[in-house]
């Protein structure tokens, strides 16, 4: 088979693997080291392809909320609610960006492998299912009434996320249901605050591996970011449309039953 059509092939596979992945609460980064086990590039350019999709998963976000995210619109009012959002958001990335700042080499180095990522899987799906039995009442069922001191714990909590197979989005949204908000305003603001967080990350990685690419690398990271796009714009509306009436317990058991799948692969080879 033709190295770009090879290459095409691997950069769609992988572009839905973190379209799909990166917002729903299941680890993208878990995913893409588990699917690189048997899907990859050379090791810089992978690195690099997988900031480019994530950021194509990160222009979904903008796409999907633009209406919400534009602070600029002829209501004041709105104006008011859109900059509220955007304050609260960069409050709850300041941890990140500190604790990500410090750790994210270490991190990188001693905790990317798959049985991280099976344990983290694991112990995140318990997590959910036991969350969604237990979960008191929410009291928070609008952004604009989550305090600066819940985003910043929320933030606080999606530095979990910096475990391969945690997932910034289950950190994020069980944590600020455990902090009292709605399954819809966690899972909104879980979308918001991907943006700068995902930004830094890219940002420090790009400055860590990036490198000059050719015409024909180019393509592959297009066609990576383009179906990165398209597929998270898809699984943003989903996830919105099935938080309104259904629990995450169904993502608590496939995290559950892919860990365990992680666990009889490995063991095995």
């Amino acid at each position: 088979m033709d190295l770009f059509l090879l290459d095409t092939i691997k950069s769609a596979i992988l572009g839905v693997v973190e379209g799909f992945t990166e917002f729903l609460p299941i680890s993208s980064t878990g995913h893409l080291i588990l699917v690189n086990q048997f899907i990859f590039f050379d090791k810089d350019f992978t690195f690099l392809f997988d900031i480019v999709i994530q950021l194509g998963a990160i222009l979904a976000v903008l796409v999907y909320f633009w209406k919400r995210l534009w602070p600029f619109s002829a209501n004041s009012e709105e104006n008011k609610k859109t900059l509220d959002i955007w304050y609260k958001t960069i409050v709850g990335v300041l941890p990140a960006i500190v604790i990500g700042g410090l750790f994210a080499g270490t991190i990188e180095t001693k905790l990317f492998n798959p049985w991280v990522v099976a344990l983290a899987l694991l112990v995140g799906g318990l997590i959910i299912l036991f969350i969604e039995r237990k979960r008191p009442e929410a009291k928070i069922t609008s952004i604009n009434n989550l305090s600066f001191k819940t985003a910043f714990f929320i933030g606080l909590i999606q530095c979990l996320s910096m475990i391969p197979g945690t997932s910034r989005s289950a950190a994020t949204i069980i944590g600020a249901m455990v902090l009292g908000a709605s399954r819809l305003v966690a899972t909104e603001f879980s979308f918001f605050l991907a943006i700068p967080t995902m930004l830094a990350a890219s940002a420090y990685s790009l400055l860590k591996y990036g490198a000059s690419v050719s015409a024909q690398q180019f393509l592959v990271l297009a066609i990576g970011f383009i179906v990165s796009f398209i597929v998270a714009l898809a699984v943003i509306k989903f996830l919105i449309n099935y938080v309104k009436n259904n629990n995450f317990k169904i993502f608590g058991w496939y995290r559950i039953a892919l860990a365990i799948i992680i666990i009889i692969y490995f063991f095995s080879k």
